[in-house]
């Protein structure tokens, strides 16, 4: 009888015990597939919603959404504003459980990137989400919605903005919660639930909302649901990621478009003008030849090399699946990459193109820059670094368009802005104990091997987080590899959320 208690506490404490046949998890998986249909359903009207931040009409429509969605599963919400008005709020919730040791909050974020929809496949609309076999670029097809009770094969794609980045993190936290409350399990942790509306414009204002709110968002460590999972399609969680920062350049040529025969070969033209500044900022192998760029970055440390040795390389696999020949030199593979800043373009625009194109020489040219930060940087250092650049070029440098008499004194002008906020890397030791406890709950959420990172390539604002609530952050990846975010024919992979739901719900009742 003694052997026999023993090993029930054992099971007990292992999270193993099987109800009906089922563990915990089976559970979860069984409440995801009986409402797959209800689940999905609830999703494509999320979907529906445009969520462009500077859109605050949009982002608002997006809140009160997230909020009644919290309001149907009994989680008491609200509104988490700034102190600058009219800013997009944070949707916060929370579920206090009675003698928990642990409180976690669990963080998505519900703006998108800005679309172009002349840039997506014809067929697919960025706020109409549909059904794929597969993704659209590589030959996918629409499938209708299915009927009541119709099967849903996890390998298809819902389409559309946002559909990996990020509201498939807002979706399945809040469904994580419900299909634990609903499969008659109880949560281990306290719960707090918090969706930002402005992470892809550089999270302005979430300082000012994490200060103000302080004592509220209190925790042990905030879960994030962002980000793809490794290449392989693996699980994977990052333990840090890179900061971010744009800056726009805009240079000048004539007041007015010209006719390039009456004056080519006379009127400087703004397009050669600003490739040739961007020409120097990086060398034919991609490393970045601004002056200390790279001055600040503290490399990997012995343990988290090690961390990386361990995760398979897919180096070739990419460079095949995109028809890369050759990748930049900066680091020695992609996951080596990672402890360097990058500067990135994201886009020129000067004048039209194609059937477009005139024969003109216009009157400007712009590009928009994307610098991410690694560990030791400061964003607004490497701002300055690339300000010091383009005067260093010999570009008469502004922050507005120049005057009459500007014009005339300086043949090279270039005015740089850098407004839409940014922040810094930041990165949670891997060996605390609770990311030890976050670890074996997700492996113990799937039968696959749970990878992990010291840092991702991407970025999010976890620097924040430490800075203003001292708080440890740990992201759990969700999305497929291939889900095209921040670009057209965006989609996720519907087993991908199914998957997430079962590992975020293994979070909330880890022991």
């Amino acid at each position: 009888m003694r052997r026999l208690i023993g090993i029930f506490t054992f099971v007990s404490l292992t999270n193993l015990i099987c109800l009906n046949g089922q563990t915990k998890i089976d559970r979860i998986a069984s409440f995801c597939k009986a409402n797959e249909w209800e689940i999905l359903k609830e999703y494509f009207d999320f979907l529906s919603l445009p969520n462009f931040a500077l859109n605050k009409e949009d982002i608002k429509k997006n809140a009160l959404f997230i909020q009644q969605m919290l309001s149907k599963r009994g989680v008491k919400s609200q509104l988490l504003d700034s102190k600058t008005e009219g800013t997009p709020a944070a949707v916060y919730g929370e579920v206090i459980v009675p003698n928990a040791k642990q409180t976690i909050v669990f963080y998505a974020h519900y703006d998108g990137q800005p679309v172009n929809p002349e840039k997506w496949h014809p067929a697919i609309k960025p706020f109409l989400p549909v059904f794929l076999t597969k993704p659209i670029d590589k030959g996918g097809e629409i499938i209708p919605f299915p009927a009541v009770g119709s099967p849903i094969n996890p390998e298809w794609r819902i389409s559309g903005r946002s559909s990996s980045d990020d509201k498939a993190g807002v979706m399945a936290i809040i469904h994580a919660y419900d299909a634990i409350v609903k499969s008659g399990l109880q949560p281990s942790c306290s719960i707090k639930f918090f969706f930002e509306g402005e992470e892809e414009i550089g999270s302005v204002h979430l300082g000012e909302i994490l200060d103000k709110h302080k004592d509220l968002l209190s925790s042990d460590v905030w879960i994030i649901a962002d980000g793809p999972v490794h290449q392989s399609g693996l699980p994977l969680i990052d333990f840090g990621v890179r900061g971010d920062v744009n800056m726009d350049i805009t240079v000048f040529g004539p007041k007015r478009p010209l006719h390039s025969g009456h004056y080519g070969n006379w009127a400087p033209n703004p397009a050669h003008t600003l490739v040739r500044l961007l020409a120097s900022m990086k060398d034919d192998e991609g490393r970045v030849l601004i002056k200390d760029y790279y001055k600040d970055a503290i490399p990997f440390t012995e343990s988290e090399k090690l961390a990386f040795a361990k995760v398979p390389s897919i180096d070739k696999q990419m460079q095949q699946e995109l028809g890369i020949a050759q990748p930049e030199k900066v680091g020695t593979s992609l996951f080596d990459s990672y402890q360097y800043p990058s500067l990135n373009i994201n886009g020129i625009q000067s004048a039209d193109v194609g059937e477009k194109a005139s024969n003109v020489i216009p009157t400007e040219a712009a590009v928009t820059l994307d610098l991410r930060q690694v560990l030791g940087t400061d964003y607004l250092r490497q701002i300055q670094r690339v300000k010091d650049h383009v005067v260093a070029q010999g570009f008469y440098v502004i922050d507005r368009n120049p005057t009459d008499e500007e014009r005339a004194k300086y043949s090279k002008i270039a005015k740089v802005t850098a407004d839409r906020g940014g922040y810094n890397a930041q990165r949670t030791p891997m060996d605390l104990p609770i990311a030890k406890q976050i670890i074996a709950a997700v492996q113990g959420a799937t039968k696959e091997k749970v990878l992990t990172f010291p840092t991702a390539g991407g970025s999010l604002p976890l620097f924040l987080f430490e800075k203003h609530l001292n708080a440890k952050v740990v992201n759990l990846c969700i999305a497929n590899h291939d889900n095209n975010q921040h670009s057209e024919n965006e989609n996720t992979r519907i087993h991908n959320i199914w998957e997430s739901i079962k590992q975020l719900s293994a979070i909330m009742m880890m022991e």
